[in-house]
């Protein structure tokens, strides 16, 4: 892959999905009406040449296919993970099929250091609601924990992992009807808040400083292959 280089405001408008780095660090995310505006201009323009280099990093369109999302993600464009598809079917809000430029930035301005904790929470939850539902069922839990062990290569027995099942839903599900509703989740999440650990990531809101050597480490990545 070549060098992601400066591109000038004329040359952005003629990306598909591109949208005005004014805009949308002004706006509220409509799917998260409880946000306060997060993320700054410089930190859109910043994360506008990240999704240049994902978006064209196999097919050069100036859009995310799921493809692309997932190499971004753990390296590997083929093998089937349901972690990496919910997240991609989460920032896909369009269900086009692919991320343009406003769903890249508003979907990871949930993730902003600055985002409020409401908002990390419903995404968590829309995370583990599989089957779009309302609610978290036990089957969805057990496929969501299966499919993060599996991304961080960690391997334990159906036993360990029924009985890490069986336990979450005997403290979260207080109502007692076999499943986890928004407010359950909600407190139980309040009483663990490692659960969401991984909704923020840091490097979001010093992301004007570090995307130079973002873009020089993927680089040399990428010379490597």
């Amino acid at each position: 892959m070549g060098c992601i280089c400066s591109t000038s405001s004329s040359e952005k408008v003629k990306t598909q999905g591109y949208e005005d780095p004014t805009v949308l660090a002004s706006e509220t995310p409509c799917e998260y009406p409880s946000s306060s505006i997060t993320v700054t201009v410089s930190e859109v323009d910043a994360l506008y040449e990240l999704y240049l280099k994902l978006s064209n990093s196999i097919i050069e369109d100036g859009l995310i296919h799921k493809e692309e999302f997932q190499l971004a993600l753990f390296r590997n464009k083929n093998e089937k993970n349901l972690f990496a598809d919910r997240i991609f079917d989460l920032f896909d809000v369009k269900r086009n099929g692919v991320i343009e430029f406003g769903e890249f930035v508003r979907s990871l301005g949930v993730f902003h250091p600055n985002a409020a904790l409401e908002d990390k929470i419903a995404f968590a939850f829309r995370l583990y609601d599989l089957r779009q539902t309302g609610y978290i069922e036990k089957q969805e839990l057990k496929e969501m924990v299966l499919a993060l062990l599996h991304e961080s290569d960690l391997y334990l027995s159906d036993e360990m992992i029924e009985s890490i099942v069986d336990k979450t839903f005997e403290d979260a599900d207080t109502k007692e009807d076999g499943r986890i509703d928004e407010d359950e989740w909600k407190a139980f999440v309040s009483q663990h808040p490692s659960l969401i650990k991984n909704m923020t990531l840091p490097y979001l809101k010093d992301i004007t400083l570090a995307f130079p050597s973002f873009i020089a480490r993927t680089e040399v990545e990428d010379s490597e292959v």
